[in-house]
């Protein structure tokens, strides 16, 4: 009867259930706990696993840049980076309200560490996340416009909770691509939330998007509702280097 029990639960789809019941048979800890008692513990433990399942299916879809977490963040490092504030940010009421958040600064000095981090926080508190570069972004979007894949991909993006656009304006944006990229951000204007790496200042923006119409309506739809982190100082590569001059 055991060996059916079991066999049954495998049809159900509930190993955690399963692991638990045998650990329940092994362990004589659980001998004088009630019915009550040992089933709560084999329901968490199915519980338990497929929370951790989904977590991971969200950090999969997510594609994060590099695995960073919030524990991992170094605030010893003088760059403009405080302590308090970024870990009001890694609370993400932000994300709950569909603002965005802006990470500026010189090259090597965390964006995307900071950002793959708060990427990985998302995940953890049950929003999802996409890591995506810019320019593939834009390459992504064009290959959906020609293959007619267009409407399901930016469903998609428009669902997403938190998208993070990394090199974001590195080069200058021309106007067919300006006009991808302004749709996509309209649909997700408010609805959700996305957070810009770049090395430039909001005020350097405006030029490098190429058909000035286009321009002030992507800024419109992002500056507004976004908080900004703006670093500062050295390479962390260069302080993380073990090459001494």
């Amino acid at each position: 009867m055991k060996e059916q029990t079991i066999e049954q639960l495998r049809t159900l789809r509930l190993p955690g259930f399963i692991q638990a019941l045998l650990e329940q048979q092994e362990q004589k800890m659980y001998a004088d706990l009630s019915f009550e008692e040992r089933l709560a513990f084999l329901v968490q433990k199915e519980c338990l696993r497929r929370d951790n399942l989904r977590l991971q299916q969200r950090l999969k879809s997510a594609k994060l840049k590099q695995s960073a977490t919030i524990s991992e963040v170094d605030f010893t490092v003088q760059r403009g980076l405080h302590k308090k504030k970024f870990l009001e940010l890694a609370e993400l009421q932000w994300v709950s309200l569909h603002h965005n958040l802006i990470i500026s600064g010189p090259t090597g000095v965390g964006k995307s560490f900071l950002a793959s981090a708060l990427g990985d926080q998302a995940c953890k508190h049950g929003f999802t996340a996409r890591y995506c570069k810019t320019a593939d972004l834009v390459s992504d979007l064009l290959a959906a416009r020609a293959d007619g894949s267009f409407k399901k991909l930016t469903a998609a993006m428009a669902r997403t909770d938190l998208l993070l656009v990394d090199e974001w304006l590195r080069e200058p944006i021309l106007e067919p691509h300006a006009r991808e990229l302004l749709d996509l951000f309209d649909d997700r204007f408010r609805k959700a939330s996305t957070i810009f790496i770049t090395q430039l200042p909001v005020s350097g923006w405006y030029k490098l998007i190429k058909d000035p119409t286009i321009a002030e309506a992507i800024l419109d739809r992002i500056v507004h509702d976004s908080l900004r982190l703006e670093l500062k100082g050295d390479s962390m590569r260069k302080i993380t280097s073990k090459v001494k001059a």
